[in-house]
C-alpha cells in the first residue's frame, strides 16, 4: 500500500523591500524539513506581482505540484512599517462621551495628525449605565467625509462596558457611507478611552493597506490552482484566518516579528535568547525565555505610540538596510545618522529605471559644489488613485509633477515649504523617496551584488562630497564613506540590542546607557573609567542581511552572535510552524448591592445572584472564544477559562466588587483535504 504523501505548507513573509517564501514539509525530522525557499521584491503598487515572484520560485526549485500544498500562512511586515513611517488612509475617527481634550491624552492627537475628528454626546459610565446619545452631527458631516476618508474609526466612553453607542454609530456610518468602520469594543476590552481610541485609529487606517495584501494573496493563490485556507500571522505570534485580519489589522503590527521568534526558536531550539531581527526598514528586538517570546500585556508600542493590542514585547526601531544616510547638523565633525525613515535603495532604484536615475545622479556629481538635495528622487508608489483624496492644494500639484519615473528631487522642488509636502506625500504612501541606505553601501563594497551598483557607487560619491564643519569633504572615496555607514549599521544594532536588554530589566535611561556603553567599546580611548556589559544569553540574528551586519556583534554585547542556515526566510518560516490562539473576555461588576451586571462581548445583563452571573460569565467567554476560533481558523480549539475577583472584606463580610474571566482557545490551524 503506497504510504500517504505528507501535506505541504507555504510560508510567506511580505516585508517592506522583500518578499519571501518558503515551502515546509512536517515530515524530517521533529522540526520538520524546509523544502525550498526564495524572495522576490515586494511590489507595493501591486502585492500581487512580488507574492507570485517568490511563491513561483519556491514551486519550481522543490519541484512540487501546487495541489499538494494543504495550509498557506502568511506574515507582514506592512502594518508595523506603516505605523513606523507615519503612513496609512486617511480616516475620520469618531469619539462619543469625549471631549476635545482627550485627545491630548496617549498620544492620541500626534497620531490623528489632520485627520478629521468628529464629537458626539453619550457613552457610559463604569458600570454602563448610559448617558443621552446624539449623533446628529455625525450624520450631518457624513456625506462629506465618505467622499474624503477611507474609512471610520468609532470610540465611546467606556464602550468595553456598553458597546451600545458604538454599535449605533457604526451601523448609522455604514449605512450612509458603505465604507469600513472600526468599533473600538471589538479590538479591546480594557478601560482607558483615549489609548483604546489610538488604537482604533490606527486598526481603521490600515484596513485597505492590509485588505489589499490579503486580496493580492488569495488572488494569486486562485491563480496557481492552490485550494488551502490563508492564515495570517498576529503580532502576539498566533494565527489566524485571511478574514479574521482583515478585519482587525491592528493585530497584525509586529507580525513579521513575533513570526520570526516562532522561526528563529524552531530554527536554533535556543530557549534563552535576545532576537534581533533586521529588515529594509526596521530592527525588531525582542526576547526568548523559556522557548517563549515575552508578551508585553501593556500592548505592543510601534512607531512611537501605544497601543493596547496584546503582542510580543518587541522593541521596533526605524533601522535596516534600507535606512535613510544623513549627517548629523552643525558639528565639526559630523556623526552618520541612520533612519528612522526607509528610502528606496538607488541601486534598487537604477536596477528597476535604469538610465533615469544614473543620468541625473551623474549631472549632480559634475555640478563644482555639492548640493543640499544630491542623490534624492522621488517617484510614485503606484497605489489606487482613490487612496490619495483629501490633498490639499500644494499636495495635489506636487503629486501631479512626480510620476512612474523616478524625478530628481532638486529639479522638483524649488523651496523649503515644498520639501514638508513631499514628506507629507510619503507618509500617506503616496510617493517613494530614493536616496543612499547602508543596502547601497553594501553593493559599493561588494558585500551585495543584487541589485545595480553602478547607482549605488553614484550615490556613494555624493554623499562623499558632502560638507564637515570646516568645509571639508566628509570621505576620500564612496569605500571609504560606504565603510563608514556599516560600521555605524553594527554599533547602532548593539545599540538598540542593549537598550532592550536594559528596559526588559525595567532600568531608566536605557537609551543612554546603551549608547555610551557600545561607544567605549569601539572608542580608541575609552576613557579613566573602564565599563563593560555582557548579555546572559547569545543574541540570534535574522535577516537576510544578519550575516553581513552581524558579525561585529559578539564583542560589543558581550556574548555570542548566532544566525541561522534559514535566517533570511525566518519570518516566513515561523508563518506556518505556529497555532491559532484567540481569547474572550467578560465583565461581572456591581453597579447596586444585590445587583452584578455581566458584560461580555456585545450584551450586557443583570443578575440578583451573584454564582449565577459568574457562570453566565464563564458560558459567554467560552461560546465567543470558541466561535473566534472557528473564525480564525482552527476546527480543533482548546479552552481554557479563568476568573480572577475584586473583592474586599467589610466588618468580617466578604463584599464583591469586579470579576474578570477569560476564556483562551488555541489549536492547529485547519488544512485543506
Amino acid at each position: 500500500m503506497t504510504a500517504k504523501p505528507s501535506p505541504l505548507f507555504l510560508g510567506i513573509d511580505t516585508g517592506g523591500t522583500y518578499t519571501d517564501a518558503v515551502l515546509w514539509s512536517e515530515a524530517g525530522g521533529a522540526n520538520g524539513k524546509v523544502l525550498a525557499k526564495a524572495k522576490a521584491l515586494t511590489t507595493r503598487h501591486d502585492l500581487a506581482v512580488g507574492i507570485s515572484g517568490a511563491v513561483d520560485a519556491v514551486l519550481q526549485k522543490a519541484g512540487t505540484d501546487s495541489a499538494a500544498i494543504k495550509l498557506v500562512s502568511m506574515s507582514t511586515t506592512l502594518a508595523t512599517n506603516a505605523l513606523v513611517e507615519g503612513q496609512g488612509g486617511r480616516v475620520a475617527l469618531v469619539m462619543i462621551g469625549f471631549s476635545e481634550g482627550d485627545l491630548a491624552r496617549d498620544g492620541l492627537k500626534a497620531a490623528l495628525g489632520t485627520d478629521p475628528v468628529v464629537f458626539c454626546p453619550g457613552g457610559h459610565d463604569v458600570h454602563g449605565n448610559a448617558a443621552k446619545l446624539d449623533l446628529s452631527e455625525l450624520e450631518a458631516a457624513l456625506p462629506e467625509l465618505g467622499a474624503s476618508v477611507s474609512g471610520f474609526a468609532v470610540c465611546a466612553y467606556f464602550a468595553t462596558r456598553n458597546p451600545a453607542h458604538e454599535l449605533a454609530a457604526r451601523d448609522l456610518i455604514r449605512e450612509k457611507t458603505g465604507l469600513p468602520v472600526t468599533a473600538s469594543h471589538e479590538l479591546s476590552a480594557k478601560l482607558g478611552g483615549p489609548r483604546r481610541a489610538l488604537t482604533t485609529l490606527l486598526n481603521a487606517r490600515l484596513i485597505s493597506m492590509i485588505d489589499r495584501l490579503v486580496a493580492a494573496t488569495e488572488g494569486f493563490l486562485a491563480a496557481r490552482g492552490i485550494a488551502a485556507p490563508l492564515m495570517v500571522v498576529r503580532g502576539d505570534g498566533a494565527l489566524v484566518s485571511a478574514a479574521f485580519a482583515r478585519q482587525r489589522p491592528i493585530e497584525t503590527i509586529l507580525s513579521g516579528p513575533a513570526a520570526s521568534l516562532v522561526g528563529a526558536r524552531h530554527m536554533t531550539g535556543l530557549d534563552d535568547a535576545v532576537v534581533s531581527d533586521i529588515g529594509g526598514t526596521t530592527t525588531d528586538v525582542a526576547v526568548l525565555d523559556g522557548g517563549r517570546p515575552r508578551l508585553d500585556p501593556e500592548g505592543a508600542t510601534v512607531g512611537g505610540f501605544r497601543t493596547m493590542v496584546e503582542a510580543v514585547a518587541m522593541r521596533t526601531f526605524g533601522l535596516g538596510g534600507d535606512s535613510e544616510v544623513t549627517l548629523e547638523d552643525s558639528a565639526l565633525n559630523p556623526r552618520i545618522l541612520l533612519g528612522p525613515r526607509r528610502l528606496v535603495p538607488l541601486a534598487l532604484a537604477g536596477m528597476m529605471h535604469g538610465e533615469a536615475v544614473t543620468v541625473e545622479l551623474e549631472r549632480q556629481i559634475r555640478a563644482p559644489n555639492p548640493g543640499r538635495m544630491d542623490g534624492r528622487l522621488a517617484v510614485r508608489t503606484g497605489v489606487p488613485e482613490r487612496l490619495a483624496a483629501g490633498l490639499t492644494g500644494a499636495e495635489a500639484k506636487l503629486y501631479e509633477l512626480i510620476g512612474a519615473v523616478p524625478l530628481a528631487v532638486d529639479r522638483l522642488l524649488t523651496s523649503n515649504a515644498q520639501n514638508a509636502t513631499l514628506n507629507r506625500l510619503v507618509s500617506r504612501g503616496l510617493v517613494h523617496v530614493a536616496g543612499f541606505t547602508p543596502s547601497d553601501a553594501a553593493h559599493v563594497l561588494g558585500k551585495q551584488a543584487n541589485w545595480d551598483a553602478a547607482s549605488a557607487r553614484l550615490g556613494a560619491e555624493l554623499f562623499a562630497r558632502k560638507r564637515d564643519g570646516r568645509g571639508q569633504a566628509i570621505a576620500a572615496s564612496p569605500e571609504v564613506i560606504s565603510e563608514r555607514v556599516l560600521t555605524t549599521l553594527t554599533r547602532l544594532s548593539a545599540e538598540v540590542i542593549l537598550e532592550t536588554a536594559f528596559a526588559e530589566d525595567g532600568l531608566d535611561g536605557a537609551a543612554t546607557v546603551a549608547h555610551a556603553l557600545v561607544q567605549r567599546a569601539v572608542d580608541a580611548h575609552p576613557g579613566i573609567a573602564r565599563l563593560s556589559v555582557a548579555l546572559d544569553r547569545p543574541v540570534i540574528g535574522l535577516g537576510a542581511s544578519a550575516p553581513l551586519h552581524y558579525g561585529g556583534l559578539p564583542p560589543l554585547v558581550g556574548n555570542g552572535c548566532v544566525v541561522p542556515e534559514d535566517t533570511d526566510v525566518a519570518n516566513a518560516l515561523g508563518a506556518v510552524v505556529g497555532q491559532v490562539r484567540v481569547s474572550a473576555e467578560a465583565r461581572v461588576s456591581q453597579p447596586m448591592e444585590g445587583l452584578f451586571r455581566v458584560a461580555s462581548g456585545e450584551t450586557v445583563r443583570d443578575f440578583v445572584d451573584e454564582a449565577a452571573a459568574i457562570a453566565a460569565a464563564e458560558t459567554d467567554v467560552r461560546a465567543i472564544a470558541a466561535g473566534r476560533a472557528r473564525d480564525a481558523g482552527t476546527d480543533s480549539a482548546e479552552i481554557e477559562v479563568a476568573s480572577e475577583f475584586r473583592v474586599s472584606t467589610v466588618e468580617g463580610q466578604r463584599m464583591f466588587i469586579e470579576a474578570h474571566v477569560v476564556a483562551v482557545a488555541s489549536g492547529r490551524p485547519r488544512i485543506a483535504v
